[in-house]
């Protein structure tokens, strides 16, 4: 019986320590800094938007992605990929429209590999003269974003499984020794 619980107490042991461990892979990379900032208020709408992270990163095709949502849903980003320098990705964006709020959305990849989305918004408060993407091309970029990554609810139900069926494990096994003796 000692073993068993000798057993119980270590699986639950590495479990903890396991999931102890698993925290820094949450750290990705944070947006620390935008251009416009989250929640300016502009006259004009910006050339470009420029997204700041604590963190390198990946550059190329496909990889990173930014949207420019304005009223009713129209797109007002530019053609192209966005441009990454070691923590910086900035995006064209056409010249905005109707003076109302703007939302920037965001998936970048880390360095690690990883995958962060985000979005932060802005409010244009003069009218501009510009027109939004068409809808087409619109729709098709929409298609082709995904949110990526792994929920942590997934790890967390994936350790107690393993965890329960260490405990499992332990108990047969060591229920069958103390019986055969």
């Amino acid at each position: 019986m000692r073993r068993v619980v000798s057993l119980l107490l270590t699986g639950l042991v590495a479990g903890a320590v396991a999931l102890g461990t698993a925290a820094p892979a949450l750290a990705h990379n944070v947006l620390v800094g935008s251009d416009p900032k989250d929640g300016a208020r502009l006259d004009a709408g910006p050339a470009a938007i420029t997204l700041t992270f604590d963190q390198p990163v990946q550059a190329g095709e496909k990889f990173n992605t930014v949207t420019v949502t304005g009223p009713e849903g129209t797109r007002w980003e530019a053609d192209g990929e966005p441009t990454v320098r070691n923590s910086s990705v900035t995006f064209p964006v056409r010249p905005l429209g109707p003076a109302a709020e703007y939302v920037v959305g965001y998936r970048v990849l880390s360095a690690d590999g990883h995958p962060v989305t985000g979005s932060l918004r802005f409010t244009l408060t003069k009218a501009g003269d510009g027109t939004p993407a068409p809808a087409a091309a619109a729709e098709q970029d929409q298609e082709g974003t995904s949110s990526g990554g792994v929920p942590i609810w997934v790890w967390i139900v994936g350790a107690a499984v393993l965890l329960g069926g260490g405990a499992f494990l332990a108990l047969r096994v060591g229920g069958g020794e103390s019986s055969g003796r």
